[in-house]
């Protein structure tokens, strides 16, 4: 049966758009998410058979893991076939073989990416490894001829993803980076930075990104790692150090995201989201701040055994024009600005699930506060508000064109362009520019400094920071330009 059921068209029509106005969306814009979401369908179904895309997946396994969504998503493209998983964990492996073959798609399981690679029956790869795995496994797939969609945070260092869009520029590849802000969320955030770009609030003051807080464990205690885990591979071109798992902490499934030898915190978690959006709203795509300092942030846990990202954190970027972004964990000293009296795009204060009345955003709320000198906008995946409903309500006369086309699924839009060979919406350039703004302000928050940054260049100017842009890497393991 068809999403529409028994509706005829007019009334499934009627229903979409009610249920996205309901979400928070002018009606006017919910008229545009609408109609690519009809474009997308019916895309989907004149696809043919001989059109047949051969699909891997590295970094799979039960949920939480992020390659289960988008397999999901993936998988209701009808040309779509999927062919070989991977995991450095057996147990995944088995769980991802035996849910794939549910649904019909008989692949083989693999622990190591390398012989996936080499395999003939793959011709794109989804990879949803640990961030320090990233650049590695993403520029083998290109340089063995495969299409690559790369979870976010694209790469751990500055210089991988330099390396990275190099690889992707030599080998003519297509490169979607996961940073799905840009496409999904009913449309919030690409309507955020419409209404930035095309001067609705007028010049951009401040945006604040509310990223989270980094989660807190002491010491964790070293023990033997499960069987099935390759915990030598797991680490791959990370020091070699013991598996430590207590009360569900651990340095390896997800938990990794806490410890800066294996990724960022919420700086590249998170910030690849949020930094990645005012950067949108602000135009600065392939460019960036010319300088970042920490302004304010806790100690981190420091004895080598436990997480060791800083559990509250502001960090500073200062752009040309004077527009100052910030990224900040929302609580203790990264307290975002509390702010009252935005509506939607009704004029409408927003209402919890009781129907209660909540005045505007508090300083923790996760999402971006983008002040303007002629307004504010506050847009999250689940709210969209301003300091007056018509800068919501009013339709932009001017489209600013963000992108040709307006994309509703961040995985479909991928699989169009692997088809057209066109650039996709977050491709290596803008990915690799939004994560480097990451972690130059991880290095901030690390080095405690104020820092000039060279976007062009790509360098400090300061030597000690300069020498954290890049990571060296545990034998064999290596990266080549």
């Amino acid at each position: 049966m068809s999403r529409r059921g028994n509706l005829s068209r007019r009334g499934f029509m009627r229903q979409s758009l009610a249920a996205l106005t309901a979400a928070g969306l002018p009606g006017w814009y919910a008229e545009y998410v609408f109609g690519a979401q009809e474009k997308a369908a019916a895309g989907n179904r004149q696809v043919g058979a001989n059109g047949k895309l051969n699909v891997g997946v590295i970094g799979v396994g039960p949920n939480p893991r992020r390659s289960n969504a988008l397999y999901g998503e993936a998988k209701r493209a009808k040309h779509v076939h999927f062919t070989a998983v991977c995991d450095v964990d057996g147990r995944h492996v088995d769980y991802a073989v035996g849910q794939y073959k549910k649904d019909g798609f008989e692949v083989k399981g693999h622990k190591d990416y390398r012989q996936l690679m080499d395999s003939k029956d793959v011709d794109a790869v989804i990879i949803a490894v640990p961030d320090h795995w990233h650049t590695l496994v993403a520029i083998d797939a290109l340089r063995k001829g495969k299409d690559v969609y790369c979870e976010k945070p694209l790469t751990l260092t500055v210089n991988e993803a330099l390396l990275l869009m190099k690889a992707v520029k030599d080998t003519g590849k297509v490169l979607q980076t996961g940073s799905q802000q840009r496409t999904e969320m009913g449309g919030r955030f690409r309507l955020a930075a419409e209404l930035c770009r095309s001067g609705r609030i007028g010049k951009i003051k401040t945006i604040e990104c509310r990223i989270g807080d980094n989660p807190k464990s002491g010491p964790i205690k070293a023990v033997d790692p499960p069987k099935e885990l390759d915990w030598d591979m797991w680490l791959g071109p990370a020091a070699k150090v013991p598996y430590r798992y207590e009360g569900g902490k651990t340095n390896c499934h997800y938990e990794f995201r806490w410890w800066y030898e294996y990724s960022g915190g919420k700086m590249t978690d998170w910030g690849a989201h949020h930094l990645d959006i005012a950067q949108w709203c602000l135009g600065m795509d392939g460019s960036g701040p010319s300088g970042v300092e920490c302004v304010e942030a806790d100690k981190p846990y420091d004895k080598g055994d436990g997480y060791n990202c800083h559990p509250n954190f502001k960090v500073r970027y200062s752009y040309p024009g004077g527009t100052e972004v910030f990224a900040m964990s929302g609580s203790g000293v990264g307290a975002g600005t509390p702010t009252k009296g935005l509506v939607d795009a009704k004029g409408e204060a927003r209402k919890d699930k009781g129907g209660r009345t909540n005045d505007g955003v508090s300083g923790a709320e996760n999402g971006l506060l983008i002040v303007g000198e002629n307004g504010t906008i506050f847009v999250s995946r689940g709210l969209l508000l301003a300091s007056d409903g018509k800068i919501l309500s009013e339709p932009i006369q001017d489209d600013p064109r963000l992108y040709p086309t307006r994309p509703t699924n961040h995985m479909g839009n991928f699989l169009d362009c692997v088809k057209s060979r066109e650039q996709p919406i977050c491709n290596v350039d803008i990915g690799g520019g939004s994560v480097i703004i990451c972690h130059i302000g991880t290095i901030a928050l690390r080095t405690g400094k104020k820092l000039k940054w060279d976007p062009r260049e790509h360098r400090f100017d300061d030597a000690d920071a300069n020498k954290m842009l890049g990571r060296e890497m545990r034998a064999p393991w290596k990266l080549e330009a």
